[in-house]
């Protein structure tokens, strides 16, 4: 069977919300975007040429693959990502049927999103990863759909802002991998039980 893995980059407070830039997503009046700007490293960068390299395909909600795929495809300089993120299956997530998917290798998940992914994952594809998609995260964590979580923790607490982690029932996981760089993020691998 398909397993899913959350990629998120979360502060020690668990906040997930807008890590990448200050624009990036201010719902609820957050304004402290852009909190992981700065402590990305060799190691960090190494981890994600990993898993850039492992087969598979990528599991995102519409704001997040409209935001994600935009950035990293028009930046002027040359990155590591466009390509990937162009070239690797994708699937998105919508309520809209008529959700327009503008880049290549994207395929819509129309409809109730727990109930597709659950089709998708039990169809034995690839692996997906979820990257951000904090509500489709959150959905499909409920749902017990989520198989591993990937954290790249940093050492911040804002205090505010969405939590990647609600109220909710109790849930085990199990660590299978810790990787510290050298700006104090600290990369955990976990397995949910």
């Amino acid at each position: 069977m398909t397993t899913i893995t959350a990629f998120q980059n979360i502060t020690l407070d668990g906040v997930m919300q807008g890590p990448g830039r200050p624009d990036e997503d201010t719902r609820g009046g957050f304004h402290a975007g852009g909190w992981a700007t700065g402590y990305r490293d060799e190691v960090s960068m190494a981890y994600a040429a990993e898993g850039m390299s492992n087969p598979g395909a990528l599991l995102f909600g519409h704001r997040t693959y409209r935001d994600v795929l935009d950035h990293w495809t028009t930046r002027p300089e040359p990155n590591p990502f466009a390509q990937v993120l162009l070239s690797t299956p994708k699937y998105v997530v919508s309520r809209d049927p008529g959700t327009v998917l503008r880049h290549p290798a994207s395929t819509l998940l129309a409809g109730d999103g727990v109930e597709r992914v659950r089709e998708l994952k039990a169809a034995g594809g690839p692996d997906l990863m979820v990257m951000g998609s904090g509500e489709l995260v959150r959905a499909l964590h409920a749902a017990h759909l989520v198989d591993r979580f990937t954290l790249q923790v940093h050492p911040i607490v804002l205090g505010a802002g969405t939590r990647l982690f609600g109220d909710g029932e109790r849930v085990d996981l199990t660590l299978g991998r810790t990787i510290p760089t050298t700006t104090g993020v600290v990369i955990a691998e976990y397995a949910v039980r």
